[in-house]
Order: C-alpha cells, then structure tokens, then sequence
C-alpha cells in the first residue's frame, strides 16, 4: 500500500474529509503493522472556532500550519491521543473512526478488548489501537514507513452531519461517516451529500 501524494492533501479540510472516507491508515509503529479503513471524520479551518489553529501558531499547534499531508496528533483530556491529516495551511481532519483491515490481534491487544467494532471506533480508540502517539506529531504521511494514508475501496454512500465532541460551531455539517459501517463512532443523525 503506497502513500497517498501531497496533491491529495492540498485541498480544503471539508474536501479534504469526505475524501479521506475509504482510505487505509497504515501503521508500522511498535514493529507490528496495523491498518484500518477510514470510516468517520471530521474537517477543522482556521476561521473555525472549534479549530485548534483559530487563535494562530503554538508550540502545540505548528503541525496544522503546513505543509499538507503531515500528522497532528494532540492529546485530548490529558490523556486520549487524536490524529488529524494536515490539509491547507491551519486546516486538518480529524479521524474519528477506522474499519479494522490489517493487524486486528495487535489492536485488540493494545485496547485490552475483543469487539471488532469498538477496536477504533473514536478518535481515541483509533490512535490507541494503531500505537500512535504524540511522538508522531508532524510525521509525514506520503513517506512509506511509520504511519501512512494509503488509497482504499470508495465508501458507498457518505452521510454528512454536525460535529460531535465539541462546545463552539456545533452547527457547522463537517463530518463525514460512511453510511451503514458498524465501525464509526456515533452514526450520522442527519444525512445530506
């Protein structure tokens, strides 16, 4: 499975996140490869208050500043991990949740549990099972070796519905599940797109 090309990143994060549906999240941390099928996400701009870049560069932030196609992994709570894919500058999309394809013993192991639906099934859980971390903050994801985005099987029929887990622009329809997969985190309430 060969990383996707920075062209496929250099959108904006909402094109971005209905475009991530059906691609593969590769994971080689740990010495164990683990991959699973991106299945819900969520799109984050600048202009966006929910948005960790709303408020500019940080020390914490500066992956979601470029280039596209990097990883920002922030910890949530002091303790969950979250994986974002960096789009245009200050952009990103969270994954919110993977259908399991490769690796599903090892996932299972690292979340101390045996239901397949539940191995990644939130941002949290998926960072969990495919053993990233914080350490891979602004790793890049077009290079083979690590963590990766690979090309997979299109969705079916994607559904697009307000964001879920945050306080500010609630409102706004920037996350994207594929319609009927058992593996995301909540289904969609409203469908549209």
């Amino acid at each position: 499975m060969k990383p996707l090309p920075r062209a496929f990143y250099e959108r904006p994060s909402v094109t971005l996140a209905r475009a991530l549906l059906g691609k593969v999240l590769v994971s080689e941390l740990g010495g164990t490869r683990t991959a699973g099928r991106i299945v819900e996400a969520e799109a984050y701009r600048p202009d966006d208050p929910a948005s960790h870049s709303f408020r500019g560069p940080t020390p914490g932030n500066l992956s979601m500043f470029g280039p596209p196609g990097r990883a920002y992994v922030y910890v949530s709570h002091g303790i969950h991990h979250c994986m974002n894919a960096v789009a245009r500058s200050g952009s990103a999309v969270l994954l919110r949740a993977l259908e399991p394809v490769e690796g599903p013993e090892e996932m299972a192991a690292r979340r101390r549990l045996d239901d397949p639906r539940l191995l990644c099934a939130g941002p949290g859980r998926l960072c969990q099972a495919l053993g990233i971390t914080r350490e891979q903050d602004g790793h890049d994801l077009t290079s083979p070796g690590g963590l990766w985005i690979a090309d997979g099987p299109p969705p079916r029929r994607i559904l697009r519905s307000s964001r879920i887990g945050i306080s500010q622009a609630v409102e706004r329809p920037w996350r994207f599940v594929e319609e009927g997969s058992r593996f995301a985190s909540r289904p969609a309430i409203r469908p549209r797109g």
